[in-house]
């Protein structure tokens, strides 16, 4: 596996332009969206997926049917 190679949801730049095109939908429909806060959601977003994907794999090895060898 190749080492420089991560899933795009990882990516904080891929979360960045998801978060830019949301923040400027909200903008258009009325709401205050700084440019501060759309660098502290990316960061925010790409620690949960991190820490969501820690647990499912721990959940994922509690529940399995064979051991580890």
């Amino acid at each position: 596996m190749n080492d420089d190679l991560k899933a795009w949801y990882q990516s904080r730049t891929v979360w960045g332009a998801l978060i830019a095109i949301l923040a400027s939908l909200a903008n258009a429909a009325g709401v205050d969206v700084a440019a501060g806060d759309e660098g502290e959601l990316a960061d925010l977003i790409v620690a949960a997926i991190g820490t969501i994907g820690g647990m499912l794999a721990l959940y994922g090895r509690i529940l399995a049917r064979q051991r580890v060898g």
